[in-house]
Parts: C-alpha cells; sequence; structure tokens
C-alpha cells in the first residue's frame, strides 16, 4: 500500500515550508489567522529565533503559540504546568496551538479503598 502524500488545505509540505508567514496565515483557520495577524509576543519571538538557529534545549512556556512551518520537524519540550513534555512537530500540527498537545492533567487511577473510606471498612482487620 502506498502511503499518501500529506497536503495541508491543498498545499504540499515543501510547499508549505518555502511560504512566507503571511502566505501561511491565508490557509489556516480564521481564529489562527487573527492570533498570527496581531503579531508574536516577545517571549515568542525569542522562541522562534531559538527555533531557527537550533540553539540548545528548545524549552517554552508559550502554550498557545500557533505551529508555523518553520517548527516541522523539531522536537520541543512544551510546559504541561509541573514538567516539560516532549512534542515532535508533524506536518498534522501545523495551525494548531502547542499546547493542544500536552496534557495538564494525569489520568487518575484508582485503587481499592483505604481503612476508613467506608462504613464497612472500620471492621477489617490491619495486618
Amino acid at each position: 500500500m502506498v502511503k499518501k502524500a500529506f497536503a495541508y488545505r491543498g498545499k504540499g509540505i515543501e510547499e508549505i515550508k518555502k511560504m512566507s508567514l503571511n502566505e501561511f496565515m491565508k490557509l489556516v483557520p480564521a481564529r489562527s489567522r487573527r492570533t498570527l495577524k496581531r503579531g508574536f509576543t516577545e517571549e515568542q519571538k525569542k522562541f522562534i529565533h531559538d527555533i531557527e538557529t537550533g540553539r540548545g534545549k528548545l524549552r517554552t512556556h508559550c502554550r498557545d503559540l500557533i505551529v508555523i512551518p518553520v517548527m516541522l520537524g523539531k522536537k520541543l519540550l512544551v510546559y504541561a504546568g509541573n514538567r516539560f513534555e516532549p512534542v515532535v512537530i508533524g506536518e498534522e500540527m501545523l495551525g494548531h496551538r502547542l499546547g493542544e498537545f500536552v496534557l495538564t492533567r494525569k489520568r487518575l487511577k484508582h485503587n481499592a479503598p483505604g481503612i476508613g473510606a467506608t462504613k464497612s471498612s472500620g471492621a477489617l482487620s490491619v495486618k
């Protein structure tokens, strides 16, 4: 089976990488386009510059940063509230925000109830 080539809004991945930010803005949905049109914050500008130069570990707290073509193929560490989670930026992530790919809450797993958790558990012997 032949893998189908990725296309974002009818554009190939090579075309998208060559686009300027203004051309890419025309492809993304309205909410992302409006965010990009306003411009990046100073922290976001610094982070994008670090991505372009490829300096050190790319760690960020900017969970609201829109994924742009410059980031494709990069491994970033995005803050999840108490830790940095690794994220590899793929083609499907274009136009989304970094925070969408890093969950801030861990899945909760319940065990057996402890002593005193229910009325009947008080009758159990403690070994």
